[in-house]
């Protein structure tokens, strides 16, 4: 099992050390640096500014977001990340929601899957270098009846084969994920639960496509926050407000995956009860109503020994890169979070 690191989002007076945690993690022999996108800085640039000025560490857009950009820019760009990076660019997509998607870019948030496998389709076509041409329901190319020919990207990628990941969290999403990816991004994972609500959904696109779960990479999201053992509750309650947000106030009341999947995991009780504080603007409330059970199931918490624990759960379950997010403002500590994972993959006989 490899382990990644995640920047979130670039901003908050965090840029500089941002940076810092990725020449950290490359220092140390970590496998990919990802970098989030929403509604503030972008990926793509982000990735950029990382790629040149490390060494070893692959970089991924976890996510580019789908309505955000034509599929053959997203073509050129990840073209041009794997050209400039040296062979080291992972591109990750999604369809991010409905609120960012139809508030922000101003595109509808309907038929996702179809969508999703259409835009993959023309990215993978599009970085062949062959003449692009592509009839579906959501894209033609080029437009009939017009002055547009096919056209062929001139930048050389890297590499023959950029490796493409889906972020997934439905059930019918990871099994497309599994039949049109290479792997698969995932947020609040439970090593006791991951079969149930991502493996065997991942398997089954695998074996709709012919394939296995070999060479298929599954990289979840965790919160890191070290500390002694003794500490592991005020730890978890570090990350209150973060899983409240996800699990109770994005997307709508009735279109939230988030808070689907902490009922698939059996905690449907305090899904409804905190979506219904958080929507009613009880933020505090919402994030008081998470259970500790939940928190510590979906992070990383305490000693590195007990980090090491967590970790060969993950591993057993079918995880195979396994991305950290530290947590904490000072530099310090995130760069001290780095390291201990690193520690924690040794002693747990990972790395």
């Amino acid at each position: 099992m490899q382990l990644g690191i995640n920047l979130g989002y670039w901003g908050a007076g965090m840029d500089g050390d941002n940076l810092a945690v990725a020449q950290e993690a490359d220092r140390l022999g970590y496998a990919v640096c990802w970098a989030a996108e929403a509604y503030g800085s972008d990926a793509a640039t982000v990735l950029t500014w990382v790629a040149a000025q490390t060494e070893r560490i692959d970089v991924g857009s976890a996510i580019f977001q789908i309505p955000a950009r034509q599929p053959a820019m997203t073509a050129m760009t990840a073209a041009t990340l794997d050209s400039l990076s040296g062979g080291r660019f992972r591109l990750g997509l999604g369809v991010s929601g409905p609120q960012v998607s139809e508030g922000w870019y101003g595109v509808k948030f309907d038929k996702p899957l179809s969508r999703t496998r259409e835009y993959v389709e023309i990215v993978r076509k599009a970085m062949t270098r062959e003449r692009l041409s592509y009839e579906g329901e959501h894209w033609t190319l080029p437009l009939p009846d017009g002055p547009g020919k096919p056209i062929k990207l001139t930048v050389h990628p890297e590499r023959e084969h950029i490796p493409l990941y889906i972020a997934a969290i439905g059930p019918k999403n990871l099994e497309q994920t599994g039949e049109i990816a290479d792997g698969a991004l995932l947020i609040f994972p439970s090593a006791e639960h991951l079969e149930d609500t991502a493996i065997r959904h991942l398997r089954a696109g695998r074996e709709k496509a012919g394939r296995t779960l070999e060479g298929f990479d599954v990289c979840p999201t965790l919160p890191l926050a070290l500390g002694e053992d003794k500490d592991v509750e005020r730890l978890a309650d570090t990350f209150r407000p973060y899983t409240a947000l996800y699990v109770g106030g994005m997307g709508s009341r009735k279109q939230n995956f988030y808070n689907q999947l902490a009922q698939r995991m059996g905690y449907e009780a305090a899904a409804a009860d905190i979506q219904d504080k958080y929507l009613s603007g009880d933020k505090q409330g919402a994030a008081a109503a998470v259970p500790h059970e939940l928190i510590d199931r979906t992070t990383l918490l305490g000693s590195v020994e007990r980090i090491a624990d967590r970790m060969k759960a993950y591993a057993a379950a079918g995880v195979t890169t396994l991305t950290l997010a530290p947590a904490g403002f000072a530099l310090e500590e995130r760069l001290a979070s780095l390291r201990a994972g690193v520690q924690a993959a040794e002693l747990a006989g990972l790395a």
